[in-house]
């Protein structure tokens, strides 16, 4: 057993079913005493199929029970001790192999030590073309869906590996899949946020959106899944931790980017991607409605929330339901705050006559739909939304 483990000694005689029962409680005591240690909790279950292998239940445990050789006890703790996976050294694996391949895919690697590796070394390079990368990327995404796990991932290095292979030539698929590892990690995870931000994570994410967004460079025709993965990343790190969201919002290059996601600057033909905008529509209400928010922060971003107001509530102009009813909500949120805050209470009332002639609008074209029917099922949300912004304007002063 590993060291701190409760002693826990086995059963004079040795039977399938007494091993099942000394192996579980001793796999359930180690785990409880070492913590997050990579134990697999759910160990137990294949001891417990197996013990079920050999007795239906029907019969007393201690009837025409043979004592089990030592042979099949050596074969069951084998399998005890090599069937639970060290989460953490699965993590340093994945990024060693990662790395290496990266740097045969990129040529970055030292030229005299490529020179000098062994046969077998390149072999094995050889092998993890770019679907296995891919492939270790979920896996690793995967484990770090675990805060503990995504903690132990940044400590041994692997933020300025992710930051760096977002940034690099890699394949694209790469880069998105280095992108979504990181919202994962980060996700109200403020260890996680708080050291991206220390590695300076949020000019290089920026400036990639606009590696991607056409019109910027005229040798890039720009990609919307990629932005949208910027985008996500970005919301993730800074959703939720005070420092980051102040740092965000006061980066002009971060405000031109969620302006450039909602479509601010295209016309309706030209659009982002639906998912892009819903993006940044949701990083948008984030800030805007967090605790943390001010008059000061609202003032900054004065120009979307009138933007909300006079163009993504508009069915016109907004084909996407789900974005309506994020945007209604959204200056719902923001007109009834309390206390109230000024500058998006006034810049939102400016407006007041347009929402409503765009909410008495739609308002009718729902109530007009076949009751029960789909499409009146599916607008249920944005009517309410629009009922409890009118109320909202009515009621405000």
């Amino acid at each position: 057993s590993s060291r701190g483990s409760p002693h826990y000694p086995p059963p004079a005689t040795l039977t399938s079913h007494n091993f099942f029962v000394w192996s579980s409680h001793k796999s359930l005591l180690t785990m409880a005493s070492s913590g997050s240690d990579g134990s697999n909790p759910n160990a137990w279950l294949g001891l417990l199929k197996w013990s079920l292998a050999y007795s239906d239940g029907t019969k007393p445990s201690d009837e025409n029970i043979q004592e089990m050789s030592k042979e099949d006890i050596a074969f069951l703790e084998s399998v005890m001790k090599d069937g639970i996976i060290d989460e953490g050294e699965r993590m340093k694996t994945i990024l060693k192999d990662l790395t290496d391949s990266l740097e045969v895919t990129l040529g970055c690697g030292d030229a005299a030590a490529a020179a000098a590796a062994s046969t077998e070394q390149e072999e094995k390079r050889k092998e993890l073309d770019e679907d296995d990368m891919l492939e270790l990327m979920q896996e690793l995404r995967d484990i770090v869906e675990q805060i503990d796990y995504a903690r132990a991932f940044m400590a041994m290095g692997g933020i300025p590996f992710l930051l760096g292979c977002a940034a690099s030539a890699a394949p694209k698929s790469m880069k998105k899949g280095a992108l979504s590892i990181l919202s994962t990690m980060c996700q109200n995870n403020p260890p996680v946020q708080l050291s991206l931000l220390e590695h300076g994570h949020m000019p290089p994410l920026i400036q990639l959106f606009f590696d991607y967004t056409p019109g910027i460079d005229s040798a890039s025709k720009g990609d919307d899944s990629m932005r949208e993965k910027v985008v996500q990343a970005l919301s993730a790190s800074i959703r939720g931790h005070s420092m980051a969201e102040h740092i965000f919002c006061q980066n002009d290059h971060g405000r031109l980017m969620l302006q450039l996601g909602l479509g601010m600057q295209k016309s309706a033909d030209t659009k982002p991607s639906a998912q892009l905008r819903k993006r940044s529509l949701f990083l948008l209400r984030a800030i805007l409605t967090s605790d943390e928010a001010t008059d000061e922060r609202h003032k900054l971003y004065q120009n979307m929330i009138s933007y909300i107001c006079t163009h993504e509530i508009n069915e016109e102009w907004e084909d996407e339901a789900e974005i309506r009813e994020m945007s209604l909500a959204m200056l719902s949120q923001l007109l009834t705050k309390d206390p109230p805050h000024k500058v998006a209470s006034e810049t939102i009332l400016s407006h007041k006559t347009l929402i409503g002639s765009f909410g008495v609008k739609r308002i009718e074209c729902i109530r007009k739909m076949e009751e029960g029917s789909d499409d009146r099922e599916f607008a249920s949300l944005e009517l309410e939304e629009w009922e409890r912004i009118i109320v909202a304007l009515v009621e405000s002063k």
